[in-house]
């Protein structure tokens, strides 16, 4: 421990992020919760602030001239602010036009800044706030709220957290500690689809968010961003809808929500209150700019899907420029159903794992039900029903079984519990997967080799080689080398995202195959030697190191 974190207080504490369900124990914290309790609903204004007492354990204010949330007291204690800062959109709207208003057991605050319109939504006798954010264009440059929350009220030593270092090693915001082990509020280590609520518990007090059904986002299910950190000043709680940050689509606007910040009694909050199970009747008369009620949504269902690998998950999602949805498909035929979607035509596209391996188009009305007979995804569609000679891990659109895969999601390259990036390969030995680095970069082990054999009838023909990609920072891509002697062109870059991603906790990019027909002439007639493939990082583009020009491989094989 650094001095810095000696000194905290020490509480038991439960950490819970995730789909976990409810403690037994736990305060209701959903629309379950009684109006009969609420004897003390209503709000106030005390010249700067209107605050709202949701007649439950939970009182809150917002700034009348900002917007901001400037209090969240729970319980009597305060759990709002670190630095001098308040919890809001972005870094904080600055001067905007708020009101305030009562509707029966609802109290809307409404805040409106140029084009964005915001909203806290407040229920008699529940522990929760509920958020809206209607961003109509750019104005705004991202999409986000943070929660700040006072420092000392939850411990956390967990991946994404800062830890209370200060041993910057990459931009501002990624922290090496003492013992080599690397933290960063980027290194969540989950994808939107992972997760339904976030936050922190004592054990007998809990603070969450959780999101909203991200229709509003960019990325898809897939999506990794930042969720929370803890620094020596207190922590971040975020719903992130567009942040910049390995975007592979361009952000959506229109109104997102709700998404809940929501205290409990130690337990995770209501499962009522989750993306997909959350409904808001009693919101559909308050006047919320771009509000669409569940009566003007409709559902897309399909009846099967086949032609899948029932070794993985399958996630069939929706998107058009406006909205993107996504739902699972069931393990043993492939049904799917995915509710609330905004009236227009989408695509649809089957995911095998994060690979896309099938689309079409789909229309989509207020009220209705569109409804898909099975779908076939053809055998060419996944690569890996190609027949190959050797192939180095299964196509999933992610790098999973890879060296230091798992760890690159929650961790920095440097990390001391990486294991060496540098290391060839040898088809056949068993260890082909494990042994081949997740990432490749120019700068740290580019030039890495793979040792296999061929059969004489092998040798004699032509092959098609392919290298499947994940996501690349600075246009890295691969070049190959035959046994010194044939060298493929460098190929084109495909379009991938223009920020950070092998360093911040993120592979997702936009999924892309190179592939090289290697002619005859380049492999050994002698059988009993190996063949050397050897891939370069090629780019000219990028600087050193981990911030040279890299990539994240998803499989590579060698087609008969």
């Amino acid at each position: 421990m650094s001095g810095s974190e000696s000194t905290r207080p020490v509480r038991r504490r439960t950490f819970v992020l995730g789909t976990a369900a409810a403690a037994g124990s736990a305060a209701v914290a959903g629309p379950l919760a009684a109006p009969a309790a609420a004897a003390a609903f209503g709000w106030s204004d005390n010249g700067s602030d209107y605050v709202v007492d949701t007649g439950a354990a939970l009182v809150f204010k917002v700034s009348k001239t900002t917007g901001d949330l400037t209090s969240l007291v729970y319980r009597g204690t305060e759990y709002q602010g670190y630095g001098g800062m308040n919890s809001h959109i972005e870094s904080g709207l600055g001067s905007s036009t708020v009101t305030v208003a009562q509707s029966g057991s609802t109290i809307l605050v409404s805040v409106t800044h140029g084009t964005l319109k915001h909203y806290y939504a407040a229920r008699s006798g529940e522990n929760n706030v509920y958020l809206w954010t209607d961003k109509a264009d750019a104005s705004v440059s991202a999409t986000r709220y943070i929660v700040r929350v006072k420092a000392g009220l939850f411990l956390n030593d967990q991946p994404d957290s800062y830890t209370y270092t200060t041993s910057t090693i990459e931009a501002s915001d990624v922290f090496a500690k003492s013992d080599g082990q690397t933290r960063s509020k980027h290194y969540s280590g989950l994808r939107v689809i992972d997760y339904s609520h976030i936050g922190w518990t004592t054990g007998s007090v809990g603070l969450w968010i959780v999101r909203s059904n991200h229709e509003k986002a960019s990325g898809g299910p897939f999506y990794r961003s930042l969720l929370r950190h803890q620094s020596a000043d207190g922590g971040g709680l975020y719903e992130i809808l567009y942040y910049g940050q390995n975007q592979t689509e361009e952000q959506r606007f229109g109104l997102q929500g709700p998404y809940v910040i929501a205290f409990t009694d130690g337990g995770a909050p209501s499962s009522a209150l989750f993306p997909g199970t959350l409904t808001t009747p009693w919101a559909d008369s308050l006047g919320i700019s771009g509000y669409v009620a569940a009566s003007g949504r409709g559902r897309v269902a399909g009846v099967g899907i086949t032609g899948r690998d029932t070794a993985h998950p399958y996630t069939v999602g929706l998107a058009n420029a406006a909205a993107q949805y996504w739902g699972a498909a069931r393990a043993s035929d492939g049904w799917f159903s995915i509710t609330g979607v905004l009236p227009g035509t989408y695509t649809l596209t089957v995911h095998k794992s994060e690979l896309a391996v099938y689309s079409t188009q789909v229309t989509v009305t207020a009220g209705g039900t569109t409804t898909l007979n099975s779908i076939a995804i053809p055998s060419s569609n996944d690569p890996a029903n190609a027949s190959a000679i050797w192939r180095i891990n299964d196509w999933t659109g992610t790098p999973s079984g890879f060296k230091n895969a798992d760890l690159m999601t929650y961790a920095h390259p440097s990390d001391v519990r990486a294991a060496a990036w540098t290391g060839n390969v040898v088809i056949g030995s068993g260890s082909e997967t494990s042994a081949f680095p997740c990432y490749l970069w120019k700068d740290v082990n580019s030039g890495l080799l793979v040792y296999f054999r061929l059969t004489a009838a092998q040798a004699a023909a032509a092959h098609v080689l392919r290298i499947g990609v994940t996501t690349a920072y600075a246009n890295g891509r691969p070049q190959v080398v035959v046994n010194d002697t044939w060298t493929s062109a460098v190929p084109s870059p495909p379009t991938q995202p223009g920020t950070r991603s092998l360093t911040n906790g993120s592979y997702r990019g936009n999924n892309h195959t190179f592939t090289y027909s290697v002619p005859a002439s380049a492999w050994l007639t002698d059988t009993g030697r190996y063949n050397v493939l050897k891939i370069n990082v090629v780019s000219g583009s990028g600087t050193t190191s981990y911030l040279s020009a890299g990539t994240s491989i998803d499989a590579i094989d060698l087609l008969n």
